[in-house]
């Protein structure tokens, strides 16, 4: 989804500063949906973990899965709670740098929408 510029329209004429802009604007779009893709993966691994925590509290010292690792249950529980601590710390970090991406996307569409107007589209293509 680069933005990309009309022909049509005499009056606006792309500069280099204007085409830098534009692929900034590219870069941090590019970024910020790898990003919400990273996501996605890592709110998908804490659901996992929670599930994990909350099938060992039910089973306590029954046989888990196919799997045999020598390990208490009080063990275990704090290997998975401190996973998910970790997994909650990426998510927090993935947060505030989409934020951060999009302020930049968000000043980058003021500045070339109003320079371009309607000859340019900067809006998110729906897959």
């Amino acid at each position: 989804m680069a933005g990309t510029v009309k022909e049509n329209d005499s009056d606006a004429q792309v500069t280099l500063e204007d085409q830098q802009k534009i692929n900034k604007f590219a870069r941090h779009n590019a970024k910020m949906q790898d990003l919400k893709e990273e996501l996605v993966q890592k709110k998908k691994q804490l659901e996992n973990l929670e599930d994990a925590s909350d099938e060992l509290l039910m089973l306590e010292d029954e046989l888990i899965g196919e799997l045999f690792v020598s390990t208490s249950a009080e063990e275990a529980s704090q290997l998975i709670e401190a996973s998910k601590s970790t997994v909650k710390a990426e998510i927090a970090t993935i947060e505030a740098q989409l934020e951060t991406h999009k302020k930049t996307l968000s000043d980058l569409k003021v500045q070339l929408y109003a320079k371009f107007g309607s000859n340019i589209n900067l809006e998110a293509e729906e897959d």
